[in-house]
Protein backbone atom coordinates (compact mmCIF):
# COMPACT_ATOMS: atom_id res chain seq x y z
CA UNK A 1 0.00 0.00 0.00
CA UNK A 2 1.28 3.18 -1.20
CA UNK A 3 2.36 5.71 1.92
CA UNK A 4 1.30 9.31 2.61
CA UNK A 5 2.55 11.40 0.18
CA UNK A 6 4.30 15.16 1.33
CA UNK A 7 1.55 16.76 0.65
CA UNK A 8 -1.12 14.07 2.40
CA UNK A 9 1.45 14.31 5.50
CA UNK A 10 1.48 18.48 5.58
CA UNK A 11 -2.53 18.36 4.93
CA UNK A 12 -1.76 16.33 7.94
CA UNK A 13 -0.18 17.68 10.10
CA UNK A 14 -1.45 21.39 9.02
CA UNK A 15 -5.16 19.87 10.40
CA UNK A 16 -3.54 18.68 13.69
CA UNK A 17 -1.80 21.89 14.49
CA UNK A 18 -5.15 23.69 13.35
CA UNK A 19 -7.26 22.64 16.07
CA UNK A 20 -10.57 22.08 13.80
CA UNK A 21 -12.71 19.07 12.60
CA UNK A 22 -10.49 17.78 9.32
CA UNK A 23 -12.74 17.50 6.68
CA UNK A 24 -11.79 14.56 4.60
CA UNK A 25 -12.32 14.87 0.22
CA UNK A 26 -12.56 11.59 -1.09
CA UNK A 27 -12.20 11.94 -5.12
CA UNK A 28 -13.84 9.52 -7.26
CA UNK A 29 -13.16 7.86 -11.14
CA UNK A 30 -11.96 10.16 -13.66
CA UNK A 31 -11.03 13.23 -11.40
CA UNK A 32 -7.57 13.91 -8.95
CA UNK A 33 -7.70 15.47 -5.54
CA UNK A 34 -7.23 18.84 -7.40
CA UNK A 35 -11.05 18.38 -7.91
CA UNK A 36 -11.78 19.38 -4.27
CA UNK A 37 -9.97 22.54 -4.26
CA UNK A 38 -12.78 24.81 -4.41
CA UNK A 39 -14.48 22.76 -2.27
CA UNK A 40 -11.30 22.61 0.30
CA UNK A 41 -11.41 26.43 0.37
CA UNK A 42 -15.43 27.18 1.43
CA UNK A 43 -14.57 24.45 4.26
CA UNK A 44 -11.56 26.15 5.53
CA UNK A 45 -13.48 29.77 5.33
CA UNK A 46 -15.90 28.01 6.84
CA UNK A 47 -13.86 26.58 10.37
CA UNK A 48 -12.56 23.25 9.17
CA UNK A 49 -9.35 21.63 8.33
CA UNK A 50 -9.88 20.56 4.45
CA UNK A 51 -7.53 17.14 3.17
CA UNK A 52 -7.60 16.00 -0.28
CA UNK A 53 -5.95 12.54 -0.26
CA UNK A 54 -4.49 10.80 -3.08
CA UNK A 55 -5.80 7.61 -4.55
CA UNK A 56 -2.68 5.07 -4.84
CA UNK A 57 -0.53 6.06 -7.64
CA UNK A 58 -2.76 9.28 -8.15
CA UNK A 59 -0.31 11.75 -10.64
CA UNK A 60 0.55 15.26 -9.43
CA UNK A 61 -1.32 16.93 -12.30
CA UNK A 62 -3.77 16.27 -14.57
CA UNK A 63 -1.28 16.78 -17.47
CA UNK A 64 1.18 13.51 -16.14
CA UNK A 65 -2.25 12.12 -15.66
CA UNK A 66 -3.06 11.99 -19.12
CA UNK A 67 1.28 11.68 -20.46
CA UNK A 68 0.96 7.96 -18.51
CA UNK A 69 -2.30 6.82 -17.75
CA UNK A 70 -1.70 3.64 -17.51
CA UNK A 71 -0.71 4.19 -14.03
CA UNK A 72 -4.22 4.29 -12.98
CA UNK A 73 -5.49 1.24 -14.06
CA UNK A 74 -5.01 -1.66 -11.47
CA UNK A 75 -6.03 0.54 -7.96
CA UNK A 76 -8.83 -1.77 -6.22
CA UNK A 77 -11.70 0.03 -3.72
CA UNK A 78 -9.24 -1.48 -1.36
CA UNK A 79 -6.22 0.00 -1.75
CA UNK A 80 -8.25 3.20 -1.97
CA UNK A 81 -10.13 2.73 1.63
CA UNK A 82 -6.72 1.20 3.13
CA UNK A 83 -4.64 4.72 1.65
CA UNK A 84 -7.72 6.73 2.97
CA UNK A 85 -8.08 5.47 6.41
CA UNK A 86 -3.95 5.48 6.85
CA UNK A 87 -4.67 9.83 6.20
CA UNK A 88 -7.76 8.82 8.50
CA UNK A 89 -5.38 7.22 11.64
CA UNK A 90 -2.70 10.19 11.46
CA UNK A 91 -5.34 12.45 12.59
CA UNK A 92 -6.00 13.50 15.77
CA UNK A 93 -9.63 14.26 15.54
CA UNK A 94 -12.22 11.99 14.34
CA UNK A 95 -13.19 13.49 10.39
CA UNK A 96 -15.92 14.43 8.35
CA UNK A 97 -15.70 12.11 5.20
CA UNK A 98 -17.11 13.54 1.88
CA UNK A 99 -16.80 11.58 -1.43
CA UNK A 100 -17.86 11.97 -4.70
CA UNK A 101 -18.89 8.94 -7.02
CA UNK A 102 -16.76 5.95 -6.26
CA UNK A 103 -15.17 8.18 -3.81
CA UNK A 104 -18.73 8.29 -1.87
CA UNK A 105 -18.62 4.79 -2.10
CA UNK A 106 -15.21 4.37 -0.37
CA UNK A 107 -16.89 7.08 2.20
CA UNK A 108 -19.16 4.71 3.25
CA UNK A 109 -16.92 1.78 3.38
CA UNK A 110 -14.45 3.93 6.06
CA UNK A 111 -17.70 5.17 8.22
CA UNK A 112 -18.64 1.39 7.99
CA UNK A 113 -15.24 0.81 9.55
CA UNK A 114 -16.08 3.45 12.25
CA UNK A 115 -13.73 6.21 11.49
CA UNK A 116 -16.07 9.26 10.57
CA UNK A 117 -17.34 12.25 12.87
CA UNK A 118 -19.78 12.22 9.68
CA UNK A 119 -20.04 11.27 6.35
CA UNK A 120 -21.79 13.05 3.29
CA UNK A 121 -21.97 10.42 0.07
CA UNK A 122 -22.40 12.31 -3.40
CA UNK A 123 -23.53 10.50 -6.19
CA UNK A 124 -22.05 7.71 -4.91
CA UNK A 125 -20.98 3.95 -6.62
CA UNK A 126 -22.64 1.03 -5.88
CA UNK A 127 -22.10 -1.18 -3.12
CA UNK A 128 -23.47 -4.74 -2.51
CA UNK A 129 -27.47 -5.45 -2.09
CA UNK A 130 -27.95 -1.81 -4.19
CA UNK A 131 -29.77 -3.81 -6.87
CA UNK A 132 -31.48 -1.16 -9.19
CA UNK A 133 -29.34 -0.89 -12.36
CA UNK A 134 -31.11 1.56 -15.09
CA UNK A 135 -31.14 2.02 -18.52
CA UNK A 136 -28.72 5.24 -18.44
CA UNK A 137 -26.06 3.22 -16.80
CA UNK A 138 -26.01 0.49 -19.11
CA UNK A 139 -26.07 2.88 -21.85
CA UNK A 140 -22.75 4.98 -19.94
CA UNK A 141 -20.99 2.32 -18.34
CA UNK A 142 -22.32 -0.75 -19.59
CA UNK A 143 -19.86 -0.93 -22.46
CA UNK A 144 -16.62 -0.87 -20.57
CA UNK A 145 -18.52 -3.32 -18.05
CA UNK A 146 -19.08 -5.98 -20.73
CA UNK A 147 -15.29 -5.39 -22.06
CA UNK A 148 -13.01 -8.28 -20.34
CA UNK A 149 -9.94 -5.72 -20.98
CA UNK A 150 -11.55 -3.20 -18.30
CA UNK A 151 -10.53 -4.72 -15.26
CA UNK A 152 -6.51 -4.34 -16.24
CA UNK A 153 -6.27 -1.14 -17.59
CA UNK A 154 -6.85 2.45 -17.16
CA UNK A 155 -10.46 3.54 -18.50
CA UNK A 156 -10.63 6.78 -20.53
CA UNK A 157 -13.76 7.97 -21.18
CA UNK A 158 -14.37 9.89 -25.05
CA UNK A 159 -15.78 13.37 -24.68
CA UNK A 160 -19.17 12.16 -25.53
CA UNK A 161 -18.90 9.48 -23.05
CA UNK A 162 -18.34 12.16 -20.42
CA UNK A 163 -21.07 14.50 -22.10
CA UNK A 164 -23.69 11.53 -21.27
CA UNK A 165 -22.46 10.21 -18.09
CA UNK A 166 -21.46 13.94 -16.26
CA UNK A 167 -22.55 16.64 -18.15
CA UNK A 168 -25.99 15.63 -19.20
CA UNK A 169 -27.36 18.82 -17.46
CA UNK A 170 -24.93 21.32 -18.61
CA UNK A 171 -24.48 23.87 -22.23
CA UNK A 172 -22.01 22.39 -24.40
CA UNK A 173 -19.45 25.06 -23.42
CA UNK A 174 -19.78 24.14 -19.96
CA UNK A 175 -19.49 20.43 -20.99
CA UNK A 176 -16.42 20.64 -23.06
CA UNK A 177 -14.56 23.06 -20.39
CA UNK A 178 -14.53 20.36 -17.80
CA UNK A 179 -14.08 17.19 -19.25
CA UNK A 180 -10.41 19.54 -20.66
CA UNK A 181 -10.08 20.75 -16.99
CA UNK A 182 -10.36 17.70 -15.01
CA UNK A 183 -11.37 14.70 -17.09
CA UNK A 184 -8.33 11.43 -16.44
CA UNK A 185 -8.01 8.15 -16.63
CA UNK A 186 -9.93 5.63 -14.17
CA UNK A 187 -9.18 2.86 -12.38
CA UNK A 188 -10.57 -0.36 -14.61
CA UNK A 189 -10.25 -2.57 -11.35
CA UNK A 190 -12.64 -0.25 -9.38
CA UNK A 191 -15.27 0.19 -11.81
CA UNK A 192 -15.62 -3.90 -12.11
CA UNK A 193 -15.50 -4.16 -8.47
CA UNK A 194 -18.36 -2.28 -8.17
CA UNK A 195 -19.92 -3.21 -11.66
CA UNK A 196 -20.25 -6.84 -10.18
CA UNK A 197 -20.91 -6.29 -6.53
CA UNK A 198 -24.01 -8.17 -6.89
CA UNK A 199 -22.29 -10.99 -8.59
CA UNK A 200 -19.69 -11.78 -6.87
CA UNK A 201 -19.99 -12.39 -3.21
CA UNK A 202 -16.27 -11.71 -2.24
CA UNK A 203 -16.55 -8.13 -4.22
CA UNK A 204 -14.76 -5.12 -2.55
CA UNK A 205 -17.45 -3.08 -2.79
CA UNK A 206 -19.32 -3.59 0.09
CA UNK A 207 -20.37 -1.75 3.32
CA UNK A 208 -20.74 -2.68 6.77
CA UNK A 209 -24.50 -0.25 7.01
CA UNK A 210 -25.61 -2.01 10.69
CA UNK A 211 -22.42 -0.58 12.40
CA UNK A 212 -23.65 1.16 15.42
CA UNK A 213 -20.87 3.45 15.22
CA UNK A 214 -21.07 4.35 11.92
CA UNK A 215 -21.80 8.07 12.62
CA UNK A 216 -24.36 10.05 10.87
CA UNK A 217 -24.80 9.89 6.93
CA UNK A 218 -26.16 12.36 4.50
CA UNK A 219 -26.66 10.88 0.63
CA UNK A 220 -26.72 13.43 -1.86
CA UNK A 221 -27.96 12.92 -5.51
CA UNK A 222 -28.34 15.23 -8.60
CA UNK A 223 -31.72 14.33 -10.26
CA UNK A 224 -30.62 14.31 -13.60
CA UNK A 225 -27.37 11.88 -13.05
CA UNK A 226 -26.92 9.43 -15.39
CA UNK A 227 -23.99 7.52 -13.71
CA UNK A 228 -26.11 7.52 -10.78
CA UNK A 229 -29.18 8.04 -11.05
CA UNK A 230 -31.30 8.36 -8.10
CA UNK A 231 -32.78 4.92 -8.33
CA UNK A 232 -29.24 3.98 -6.90
CA UNK A 233 -28.80 6.69 -4.59
CA UNK A 234 -32.15 5.82 -3.06
CA UNK A 235 -31.48 1.68 -2.43
CA UNK A 236 -28.11 2.65 -1.27
CA UNK A 237 -29.82 5.25 1.53
CA UNK A 238 -32.73 2.04 1.98
CA UNK A 239 -29.48 -0.10 3.00
CA UNK A 240 -28.48 2.61 5.06
CA UNK A 241 -31.08 3.60 7.20
CA UNK A 242 -31.06 0.50 9.01
CA UNK A 243 -28.15 2.08 11.03
CA UNK A 244 -28.90 3.36 14.35
CA UNK A 245 -27.48 6.58 13.22
CA UNK A 246 -29.41 9.37 11.13
CA UNK A 247 -29.34 8.90 7.54
CA UNK A 248 -30.90 11.47 5.18
CA UNK A 249 -31.00 11.88 1.67
CA UNK A 250 -31.18 14.93 -0.75
CA UNK A 251 -31.99 15.29 -3.98
CA UNK A 252 -30.32 17.93 -6.03
CA UNK A 253 -32.86 19.43 -8.75
CA UNK A 254 -31.47 19.61 -12.54
CA UNK A 255 -27.98 17.94 -11.40
CA UNK A 256 -25.75 15.89 -13.23
CA UNK A 257 -22.99 13.57 -11.87
CA UNK A 258 -20.55 16.77 -12.82
CA UNK A 259 -22.27 18.99 -9.78
CA UNK A 260 -19.13 19.10 -7.38
CA UNK A 261 -16.95 20.58 -10.48
CA UNK A 262 -19.74 22.56 -12.46
CA UNK A 263 -21.12 26.07 -12.04
CA UNK A 264 -23.03 24.95 -9.38
CA UNK A 265 -21.32 23.07 -6.74
CA UNK A 266 -21.25 26.11 -4.22
CA UNK A 267 -25.05 24.60 -3.77
CA UNK A 268 -24.22 20.77 -2.84
CA UNK A 269 -21.45 22.05 -0.92
CA UNK A 270 -23.67 23.86 1.25
CA UNK A 271 -26.08 21.42 1.20
CA UNK A 272 -23.42 19.41 2.85
CA UNK A 273 -21.46 21.73 4.97
CA UNK A 274 -25.69 22.53 6.89
CA UNK A 275 -25.74 18.89 7.27
CA UNK A 276 -21.84 18.67 8.76
CA UNK A 277 -22.79 21.71 11.32
CA UNK A 278 -26.13 19.93 12.17
CA UNK A 279 -24.75 16.94 12.97
CA UNK A 280 -21.13 17.34 14.54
Amino acid sequence: MASMSDRETAEVEAANASGHTPVVFIHGLWLLPSSWDAWADFFRQSGYAPLTPDWPDDPVTVDAARAEPEVLGGTSLNQIADHTAEVVAALEKKPVLIGHSTGGLVAQMLAGRGLAAATVAIDPGIFRGVLPLPLSVLKGVGPLLLDPRTRGRAVTLTYDQFRYGWANALDEAEARELYDRFHVAGSGMALVQMGNANLNPWTEAKVDTRNPDRGPLLIIDGEKDHTVPWAIAHAAYKQQRRNPGLTEIVKMPDRGHSLTIDHGWQQVARTALSFVQRVT
